[in-house]
C-alpha cells in the first residue's frame, strides 16, 4: 500500500476489493473489504458508508492488513470474523465447525413447515443430527417456543461452540447437546416427531473439485463421507425409524450431486413414505423428507 495519500476508509476499501479481486479466492471481494474493515474498526459494516473520508488509524490499518492477508490466503471470511448471520441471527463459528450457508434455512424452513403442525397438538421433540454450530437446532428452537430439541455431533469441539450459541439466543434450557456419532448415542426409543440433519455428504471423489477455502480450511469430517458422499445418510436412513415416533419426519440437506441416489436410499427403506425433496433458490434438489409410516 502507497502512503503518497492518506489510506481513508474509501480508499482502504477501494484498494483491498481490488487486491481480492486478483487473488480469485473471494466471490464478493467488496464485501469481504467492507467486513473486514469493519471488523477491524470495531464498527457495523453500514456504518463504513458514512466514514468514507476518514483516514484509518495506525492501529486498525495494522489489524486490517492483517485480515486481508489471512483472507487473500484463502481463510474464510467467516473464520476471522468468529461468527457467521444464519436466518438472520448471528452464530459464533470456528474452524472446529461448517460454515453456516443459506442453502441450509431452506432445510429449517421445510421442518418449520411440519413442527408448527405437530405444535398444534404438543410440544415438538426433535434431534439435530451432525450440529456444528448449532444453528439448525437453536433456530427452530427460536422460531417455536414449545420445541425441546436434542443436538448431536461426533466433535467434542463443535459441541462447545453450539453451546455457547445456544447460551447466546437464550434457548440453553430447551437443548441438549450430546457427543454422538449420528444417532448412536440416543436410546432406540421412538420419541421423535422430527430428525433434521445436515449431514457430510460430499464424496472424496470430488476432493480436487473444492475451492481452496473450503478444502483447506472447514472441517473434513463435516464435509466428507465416504468415496460417494453417501455414508452417514445410509446410516442415518438406518437408524432414524427406531427413534422416530409414527408419522413422524426425516430430514435431510443433501447436495445435487447425490440427490439421486440418496432419494433411492430412502425410497428403499422399508420403514418410510416414497420421500419427496425440496429446491434451493437455484432450483437445485435441496432437502430430502420422508415420513416414518405410521405402525
Amino acid at each position: 500500500m502507497s502512503a503518497e495519500e492518506p489510506w481513508t476508509v474509501g480508499r482502504l476499501l477501494k484498494w483491498t476489493a481490488d487486491y481480492l479481486q486478483q487473488q480469485k479466492h473471494a466471490d464478493s471481494p467488496r464485501l469481504d473489504a467492507e467486513l473486514l474493515l469493519a471488523q477491524a474498526l470495531g464498527c457495523k459494516r453500514i456504518e463504513l458508508y458514512t466514514r468514507f473520508d476518514e483516514v484509518v488509524a495506525d492501529e486498525p490499518r495494522g489489524k486490517f492488513r492483517g485480515l486481508v492477508k489471512q483472507r487473500a490466503s484463502g481463510m474464510p471470511v467467516a473464520y476471522l470474523l468468529g461468527r457467521k448471520e444464519f436466518y438472520s441471527r448471528d452464530f459464533k463459528v470456528t474452524q472446529d465447525v461448517l460454515i453456516p450457508r443459506p442453502e441450509t434455512e431452506h432445510l429449517v424452513i421445510a421442518a418449520l413447515d411440519r413442527l408448527r403442525e405437530i405444535a398444534k397438538s404438543g410440544a415438538p421433540q426433535i434431534c439435530d443430527v451432525g450440529t456444528g454450530s448449532g444453528c439448525i437446532a437453536i433456530t427452530l428452537a427460536k422460531e417455536l417456543k414449545t420445541l425441546q430439541a436434542t443436538a448431536v455431533d461426533i466433535s467434542p469441539a463443535a459441541l462447545q461452540i453450539a453451546q455457547a450459541n445456544a447460551e447466546k439466543h437464550e434457548v440453553a434450557d430447551r437443548v441438549v447437546f450430546v457427543e454422538s456419532d449420528l444417532l448412536n448415542a440416543l436410546d432406540e426409543q421412538p420419541t421423535l416427531d422430527v430428525i433434521v440433519s445436515n449431514p457430510p455428504y460430499i464424496g472424496l471423489v470430488e476432493k480436487p473439485t473444492l475451492p481452496r477455502d473450503v478444502l483447506e480450511f472447514e472441517p473434513h469430517a463435516a464435509l466428507f463421507s465416504g468415496e460417494d458422499g453417501l455414508d452417514a445418510i445410509r446410516e442415518l436412513v438406518a437408524q432414524a425409524p427406531s427413534r422416530l415416533k409414527p408419522g413422524g419426519w426425516l430430514l435431510i440437506e443433501f447436495g445435487p450431486i447425490v440427490a439421486e441416489a440418496a432419494t433411492a436410499i430412502v425410497a428403499g427403506s422399508p420403514h418410510f413414505e416414497p420421500p419427496t425433496v425440496e429446491k434451493d433458490l437455484a432450483k437445485l434438489p435441496r432437502v430430502l423428507i420422508a415420513r416414518r409410516k405410521a405402525d
